[in-house]
């Protein structure tokens, strides 16, 4: 399907040139002996070069995100009125700001070209540990403003950094790759920041003097990232040209698939909820389970995980026909919503252990949630043929998923405010299970009628 807009074709074109033509520069290294090697490297090579490169600059920026999480923050405070659980009040802010940042990223994201995208990344960072700075001065409650602060910008450098790796035959390699990261970088900067605190520095400064550690790897992992090649012609022709879509391109591409978009974004809600309530109250729920004077759960607890999900995606990438892959994914989402009510209730049972629970609830959320990051919109775009980009669709999901995750906090201080991390989250699992186990395979019937099957070609 050509661009909804044809004054695109010339711009289209210089962002996805062959390898034999000069690409658009990054003005962090303009196109240099490295873009150079890297286009005429093998497909391995590159591949463990982009996977490196965008694994390392997700991975550290969970370094200017994650560990305040891992503080207790105790107390309730009074705001304008209303009483708040501090620590509920923080995460609040910060997932009210990465909400936004969705947002704005359904706009900044798919209309940003590539030479732009690394200085933006950095951008994107500085603003972030700059709040953490003044998380640290200001007193509580009033700190919370620069959780805020910190959240706005750091919710859009996910699509900047996939935007780098879309639109190649080898997406799914590299994309599957990048979600590796976050899997396990979650874990391991709360590590990092119980680490800080045990060594004697404030839940207050925790957060910020964490940034500092990640500020050289993000700079050399942003400059790796910004020597990738634009996808070649071959690429384009097995994957469809992807260029930055206009407002009228967006509204095009959702109207078309509009039954199925919604029940994925509806879906997307939640597991995001979900997620987001497993990672910010890890170290409550570890607590719960017995396991409190053994931080380094926060990490190897999630190294399965991350393995497991990495297995799992590994066979979708060896099926080459992009709608044949797009039912695929729904299958494995499928079966990772349904354990995820299956593990709660062995749990419950007695039939495992709270580790393996834990596990297994994990491995059961990411691989239904880790599609939509790197393989199931890609995979959409590629089917249906449309000239795009898939961190439009990853960005609107995004930002509804953040919602939902604020509606779950204020549920819980609201509505369920006596009841514990680990019964609220018990009570979350089943939910989750039930209601996006219905809702993927509705969506499934839905995608079952698309007509243009495309060939992937070779991996």
């Amino acid at each position: 399907m050509p661009s909804a807009d044809p004054d695109r074709d010339d711009a289209v074109t210089a962002e996805h040139a062959p390898p034999n033509q000069t690409a658009p520069a990054s003005p962090i290294a303009p196109g240099g002996w490295v873009t150079a090697w890297l286009r005429r490297a093998s497909v391995p090579v590159f591949s463990a070069f982009a996977i490196a490169a965008a694994f390392s600059t997700y991975f550290s920026m969970y370094g200017f995100r994650k560990p305040f999480a891992v503080g207790t923050f105790a107390g309730e405070v009074d705001v304008l009125g209303v009483v708040l659980d501090y620590k509920i009040l923080l995460i609040l802010a910060q997932v009210v700001g990465y909400c936004g940042s969705k947002f704005a990223g359904i706009k900044v994201v798919s209309e940003m070209s590539a030479a732009r995208r690394g200085l933006g990344i950095l951008a994107l960072i500085a603003v972030a540990e700059v709040a953490l700075l003044f998380f640290a001065l200001t007193p509580r409650p009033y700190n919370a403003v620069w959780l805020f602060v910190n959240g706005l910008p750091l919710g859009m450098v996910w699509g900047l950094v996939f935007g780098f790796l879309e639109g190649r035959r080898v997406s799914e390699v590299l994309g599957v790759g990048l979600s590796a990261s976050y899997i396990v970088a979650s874990g391991f900067v709360k590590s990092v920041g119980r680490w800080l605190m045990d060594a004697g520095v404030s839940e207050r400064w925790m957060p910020f003097a964490a940034g500092l550690l990640f500020v050289g790897p993000i700079i050399v992992s942003v400059w790796a990232l910004a020597q990738l090649p634009p996808p070649s012609a071959e690429d384009a022709q097995l994957r469809t040209v992807r260029a930055p879509m206009n407002g009228r391109e967006r509204s095009s591409f959702f109207l078309a698939y509009a039954p199925g978009l919604s029940l994925l974004t509806i879906l997307y809600m939640l597991l995001t909820a979900y997620r987001d309530f497993r990672d910010n109250f890890a170290r409550e729920i570890w607590d719960a389970l017995g396991y409190g004077e053994t931080p380094s759960v926060l990490t190897t607890a999630e190294v399965p995980i991350a393995l497991g999900v990495l297995a799992a995606l590994a066979f979708l990438m060896t099926i080459r026909d992009n709608r044949r892959a797009l039912l695929a994914i729904h299958g494995i989402m499928f079966g990772g919503t349904v354990l995820i009510g299956l593990s709660t209730w062995g749990f419950r049972a007695g039939l495992i252990g709270p580790v393996a629970w834990m596990i297994a609830v994990g491995l059961g959320l990411y691989l239904a949630y880790v599609p939509y990051g790197c393989m199931l919109f890609d995979r959409l775009i590629a089917a249906v043929g449309f000239v795009g980009t898939a961190g439009f669709m990853i960005y609107v999901t995004d930002a509804f998923g953040y919602l939902g995750s604020v509606l779950v906090l204020l549920y819980k201080n609201f509505g369920q405010a006596n009841l514990s991390w680990m019964a609220f989250f018990t009570n979350f699992s089943y939910l989750t299970s039930i209601a996006c186990s219905i809702a993927m395979g509705l969506s499934f019937l839905y995608f079952t009628r698309l007509q243009r099957p495309t060939p992937m070609g070779s991996v």
